[in-house]
């Protein structure tokens, strides 16, 4: 990793999750393809981290790596400290169900539920006897995100917008350690882009850790932190600070020009 060491990254802030050798293999191909190869990479506790490079470079792999919906080939991962490539399956999911939430491009809900019945689905999984409890976390956090009103609709029936928003209020009402999402914005337009990527905002700034995959800069530049991977190699890292809409664009600028420097 260039110009990037571990003690940089971590700068003196508790660590929530880690990498250390990281790599990911297909065999499927001939010859076998390395798509993440030997990652180290820190994420620090209520960091809001985003992952940037080319189609192809293994962001998104890295991602399910770090998060165990993908099991590495090599390298391991630990969340607080705890080795999750030693887990089993099923211990594994139970750690993606209460200490883990996660958005995607697309919000992959389940049709025959409503908006307010998807979100709280997990909340009642996670926690079966507590169903009063996840009911007023789930309702608050509708009226959180300002589709309160829309959550005795069906998935087909509000906009991309609103669905992301949702998709946020599943991932959070578990109340997870970390909150993982991949191209979150990229099936929506400018607003509605902007709408999602406010609410995820809101949710570092009250705390939570994130770690986003994108390939849109103005996405990008809500981070606190960038980084860089090119043909399954982390090549850079740039710090970018607490996002401010008050210096948004100049921070937009700033991030566009290092990204050049690295031929995105």
């Amino acid at each position: 990793m260039a110009d990037t060491s571990v003690s940089d990254q971590v700068s003196g802030a508790p660590v929530m999750l880690e990498a250390r050798g990281l790599t990911k293999t297909y065999y499927s191909t001939d010859p076998p393809t390395r798509v993440v190869d030997g990652i180290d990479l820190i994420v620090r506790r209520a960091e809001f981290l985003v992952v940037m490079g080319a189609s192809g470079s293994g962001k998104s792999t890295l991602l399910y790596s770090m998060s165990g919906m993908d099991r590495p080939t090599g390298g391991n991962v630990l969340l607080e400290g705890r080795d999750l490539t030693c887990l089993g399956d099923k211990e594994m999911s139970r750690v993606r169900l209460n200490r883990m939430g996660f958005v995607f491009q697309q919000a992959y809900f389940l049709e025959n539920l409503n908006i307010r019945d998807n979100i709280l689905l997990p909340a009642l999984k996670a926690a079966p006897g507590d169903k009063g409890a996840a009911i007023t976390r789930v309702d608050a956090l509708l009226e959180r995100f300002g589709i309160a009103h829309v959550g005795r609709h069906g998935i087909t029936q509000v906009s991309g917008g609103q669905l992301q928003r949702a998709s946020i209020c599943r991932a959070l009402a578990c109340e997870p350690s970390v909150l993982f999402a991949d191209e979150p914005t990229g099936a929506l337009n400018s607003s509605m882009t902007t709408e999602v990527m406010d609410a995820l905002t809101d949710v570092h700034e009250e705390g939570s850790t994130l770690v986003m995959v994108t390939h849109d800069p103005a996405c990008a530049a809500r981070a606190d932190r960038v980084v860089y991977l090119r043909d399954g190699l982390l090549v850079d890292d740039r710090e970018l600070g607490k996002w401010s809409r008050e210096r948004a664009e100049g921070r937009e600028d700033e991030l566009l020009t290092w990204l050049r420097g690295l031929g995105f």
